[in-house]
């Protein structure tokens, strides 16, 4: 086969994936590819979540992680209550909650994994310090697996896998041999200039999200800033530059978060679930 008809092949098969993946995420409706199936990335995440829980040690403050399963218990039924106001499909409806806190005072972090499993470590507490910021970060987690933000990336990286391995096979092994002679900066450049700033993309999301789905659950949004004020003070400036992080620099998210709340407050009030 020649390296036009190649091509010609190749544009078409990709383009048919394209098509036939699109989606758009919830609220924003922003353009996602999805060609990894989530039930199976859920069910992947459900037995992570537990080899987890075997393996962390958990919390026995109790009282912190009754008060973080009542803002996911709040932060269900708003989102859900919200979708169905709208006439739209819940994207929670297969997710099978899941709450634990983890005891880890030098890990500053939270995580929601596909299909709800949620893990919030004990060293956050220090920037979250109330229960609006503990919600705010909540939220914010949720709103990642709400937007499917890791089938997302899962997809993302096997297209970019997967193209890759054709080029190679059609340059004959060109890109290995320049990767190999350049000591993985093709992977690098990659990570960089393709998956960065798509990771990017979806946490300033998630912010976004995350502020609504606080507010729906009637927490005060305006903490959201305070935390990520804390964190940058508790990172005591140690950020790597934006453009090498799959995160937003604390200053562009603290400048954003504030261009948005106002809107948030006043297109998303508190739902009253009767």
């Amino acid at each position: 086969m020649n390296r036009r008809k190649f091509l010609s092949y190749m544009g078409c098969g990709c383009g048919s994936i394209l098509l036939t993946s699109c989606a758009t995420a919830p609220i924003t409706d922003r353009k996602q590819l999805k060609i990894v199936s989530e039930a199976k990335l859920n069910a992947q995440a459900a037995r992570i979540y537990e080899k987890i829980k075997e393996k962390e040690k958990m919390s026995d403050d109790t009282k912190t992680l009754n008060e973080i399963k009542e803002i996911g218990k709040r932060m269900e039924n708003s989102i859900s209550e919200y979708f169905f106001r709208e006439g739209l499909e819940d994207p929670t409806l297969n997710f099978e909650w899941e709450y634990i806190l983890i005891d880890r005072k030098k890990v500053r972090n939270a995580w929601c994994m596909p299909g709800g499993k949620i893990a919030v470590y004990t060293g956050i507490l220090d920037a979250t310090k109330n229960t609006d910021g503990l919600a705010a970060v909540m939220g914010h987690e949720i709103a990642h697996a709400v937007a499917k933000h890791s089938v997302e990336r899962a997809s993302r990286v096997k297209l970019v896998n997967t193209s890759t391995t054709l080029i190679d096979i059609f340059s004959g092994g060109k890109l290995s041999e320049v990767n190999r002679a350049t000591g993985g900066s093709v992977g690098l450049i990659t990570q960089l200039g393709l998956l960065n700033p798509f990771n990017r993309r979806q946490e300033s999301e998630a912010d976004y999200l995350g502020m609504i789905f606080s507010s729906l659950s009637g927490y005060d949004i305006r903490e959201t800033v305070k935390i990520w004020e804390r964190m940058k003070e508790l990172n005591k400036g140690k950020e790597p530059p934006q453009f090498m992080s799959t995160h937003p620099s604390s200053d562009n998210r603290i400048k954003d978060l504030n261009e948005k709340m106002n809107g948030v407050i006043l297109d998303y009030p508190p739902i009253e679930i009767s």
